[in-house]
């Protein structure tokens, strides 16, 4: 059962989302701030991509083994530990005063931001009866998309007005606020209190390094350099002894059968290439403002808002419907929104393009992320037990990250690969190639989310209506384990 709430709904929500806001503001909050940050650090087009990278490849790279401390010691103390963490790396971020400061700084914030978003998730279930989650889940989707939408208009306008360093100073009374309130509103909770897989965390988290390392390094040391076919051959065999690691461990960091289940599998398939294809042409897209139409930081973010504030609007929408027409109809939808958007924005592009020639298609990119975000956490949940919630959770929020990483890396490397350069006259046409890539994935996307179960369940309407919730139709992701029992009540500090 869950732990009894110590708060109001909304104050549990404000208290679970608020930490989670902050580490999806700082995904992209420095994409309007590349111009700025490659002026005054000297940064070479690689080490943009890093600004961006370092954070999503630490993210991604420590999210299942925060789950897994989450488990084991509480998740709201893992929890409260990452937003300090957080906060910290970011005064380090706002103090950087080369490249390779900023990088490391980075760095060490997503490894605090790995503790937020998925235990965000799982403690906001825990601590709201099944009857409220999906309104839960969908005001909770439609604060990670704010973080999302305003990461771009923050980030310019606190550029504009400011300077770069007053982006990363934004969070710290952030954090001081989130920590205590965090403390009051919610409620502990644990999962299994399983060994920790240390060798599962080396193998996986040097197989993502590796993997994107080579992408990145590609077209600059080129593709058959040693550097670059030592990430690309090491991150694929590192990577393919992760999972037969996994596949024999005790206690595995990810547990692979908790993929038997069709909704899990497909939904962490979408939000791969969902994040891979969207935030590949958004850092593509925010650049072409800037360096080709001459627009500043400022203006390029409000340029994007029909796009980017329309989540916030669409998702609570959609975490309402979704227990009434099941998950894949908004996902499907959403999914072929953004495709038809981004090929829009493909087509139009040029030097001269008006803007308002691009408000359908960001309006259109905006509503289709909207309708992804909460369908895609309930059916990830759908079938889970609640005492894998938490890994569920990291394990779509690792997949999720490790797609906006290699979208940044893919997409800027068919930019560079087609000759583009970040100058008015040698820009947009890769731009364009570049766009009608990440559009093509998110016409694949859209396939892949139509093998969704169209189920409108109880399980899928709740996430779980009781212990082992859901047993009958997800296979692994349900079932009891030798010497588990099939729910362990949480405890409450």
């Amino acid at each position: 059962m869950s732990p009894t709430r110590r708060a109001p709904l909304p104050l549990v929500i404000i208290a679970a989302s608020l930490p989670m806001f902050m580490a999806m503001l700082d995904n992209l909050v420095v994409t309007n701030a590349l111009p700025a940050l490659a002026q005054d650090l000297d940064a070479s087009i690689e080490q943009l991509q890093w600004f961006i990278n370092a954070y999503s490849l630490s993210f991604a790279s420590f999210i299942l083994m925060a789950v897994a401390l989450g488990d084991r010691m509480g998740r709201r103390r893992i929890f409260t530990a990452g937003i300090a963490l957080f906060t910290l790396a970011s005064i380090a971020c706002a103090l950087a005063g080369s490249p390779t400061e900023l990088i490391i700084a980075r760095a060490v914030q997503g490894a605090g931001a790995a503790a937020l978003l998925p235990l965000s998730l799982a403690i906001l279930a825990s601590n709201v009866t099944p009857r409220q989650r999906p309104l839960a889940i969908g005001v909770w989707g439609g604060i990670s998309g704010l973080g999302v939408a305003l990461g771009p208009v923050i980030g310019g306008a606190v550029v504009e007005g400011m300077t770069w360093h007053a982006i990363f100073w934004l969070n710290v009374p952030v954090g001081i606020i989130a920590i205590p309130l965090v403390r009051y509103a919610l409620a502990e909770s644990r999962g299994e209190r399983a060994p920790l897989d240390v060798p599962g965390l080396l193998l996986g988290m040097s197989g993502v390094f590796a993997l994107v390392f080579g992408i990145i390094r590609g077209n600059e040391a080129g593709w058959t350099s040693p550097q670059v076919l030592a990430g690309l051959v090491g991150g694929t065999v590192l990577t393919a002894t992760f999972i037969a690691w996994e596949r024999r461990a005790s206690a595995p960091l990810l547990p692979l059968g908790l993929f038997r289940d069709r909704s899990f599998s497909v939904a962490n398939a979408v939000g791969l290439l969902f994040s891979l294809g969207m935030f590949g042409s958004v850092f593509i897209l925010i650049q072409y403002l800037q360096v080709v139409q001459g627009h500043s930081p400022l203006e390029a973010g409000v340029m994007t808002m029909p796009w980017t504030m329309a989540p916030l609007i669409v998702a609570p929408i959609t975490g309402f419907i979704t227990p009434r027409v099941g998950t894949r109809t908004p996902i499907v939808a959403g999914l072929a929104s953004q495709a038809v958007g981004l090929a829009w924005i493909a087509t139009v592009m040029d030097v001269s393009t008006p803007y308002v020639q691009f408000v359908p298609a960001f309006i259109l990119c905006g509503v289709g992320m909207g309708l992804v975000f909460a369908p895609s956490a309930t059916a990830v949940l759908a079938h889970m037990r609640e005492v894998d919630h938490a890994k569920a959770s990291g394990t779509n929020s690792t997949v999720r990250e490790i797609g906006v990483a290699l979208g940044i890396a893919i997409l800027t490397a068919v930019f560079t690969g087609t000759g583009g350069d970040f100058t008015p006259t040698g820009y947009t046409d890769s731009a364009v190639i570049a766009v009608y890539v990440g559009a093509a994935i998110l016409a694949l996307t859209t396939a892949i989310g139509t093998m969704l179960p169209p189920l409108r369940a109880r399980g899928e309407a709740g996430l779980s209506t009781g212990p082992g919730a859901g047993a009958k139709e997800s296979g692994a992701g349900a079932q009891e384990q030798p010497g588990v029992p099939t729910h362990v009540p949480a405890m409450r500090s």
